[in-house]
């Protein structure tokens, strides 16, 4: 029995993996991509979503609703803390008063790397106007702590940059954050394929979230759905504990008591 809840906020989930809404073709394709990915926490860029507030443009309520999945509006496109607050601002009052954010403070526009000066000094700004901040930044484990002790719901280290499909490109700082972690580690961006998501759980993260490598996929929908099973996979190997590494083989069927 594998422990297959992660608990965000106080909240319960069934499903380790959050996807995001940009990239896909059209709307319909987004709706299927998300239903396959069996992910109950969908996040979505509120400076690039119709939430409504444009009458004549599809909008992203029509396909994800907010009774079936759990929004969580990001600050993507955000270089400043003021401009993060106001658009953490902006999504509780597109969505009367939704706490649950995803906060990103970007420092560049080549690397998408976070400027992490700005997302502490956005995340105090936000918890103590009573947001609940699932906060993107760098695999350095000091901050990644003082961002939990601040008081973020979730700390949400990159694995490479945003939308690189890199995968896992240093496990070790991200091993480090875990060992002191005291809010759920969710690895965020860098994720292409489904070897990187089982990778990612088998170093004991306790979720993972994607969304260019299954909306850039060639077909996002069976993506979508190989995520979903590599996220399970890898939380059920990470708890079933691999056997250790040995230098040279060690036989199946060892000849210790047979009989010749």
């Amino acid at each position: 029995m594998t422990d297959s809840k992660i608990t965000i906020a106080g909240v319960e989930y069934g499903s380790r993996l959050l996807v995001g809404t940009g990239k896909y073709k059209d709307m319909a394709e987004t709706a299927e991509a998300i239903a396959a990915s069996g992910t109950e926490i969908v996040t979505f860029a509120v400076r690039r979503t119709n939430l409504g507030q444009n009458a004549d443009e599809p909008s992203l309520l029509d396909v994800i609703s907010p009774e079936k999945y759990t929004l969580l509006p990001n600050t993507a496109a955000c270089y400043t803390a003021d401009d993060a607050v106001r658009t953490c601002r902006l999504a509780r009052e597109l969505l009367d008063g939704h706490d649950l954010v995803k906060l990103e403070v970007l420092g560049d526009e080549k690397t998408l790397f976070p400027n992490v000066v700005e997302t502490l000094k956005a995340a105090e700004t936000l918890i103590n106007d009573g947001f609940k901040v699932m906060v993107y930044t760098s695999d350095d484990p000091i901050i990644a702590k003082q961002l939990a002790e601040m008081g973020c719901v979730a700390v949400m280290p990159l694995a490479a940059p945003i939308g690189s499909g890199l995968g896992i490109r240093n496990p070790h700082n991200i091993r480090m954050i875990l060992e002191d972690a005291t809010v759920p580690i969710i690895v965020d961006a860098g994720v292409g394929t489904a070897s990187d998501a089982a990778i990612v759980m088998e170093l004991g993260c306790d979720g993972v979230l994607m969304n260019t490598a299954i909306a850039a996929a060639q077909k996002p929908v069976l993506m979508a759905s190989a995520m979903k099973k590599a996220v399970e996979a890898g939380r059920e190997a990470f708890c079933a504990g691999r056997m250790p590494r040995k230098m040279y083989a060690s036989a199946s069927s060892p000849i210790d008591g047979t009989f010749f």
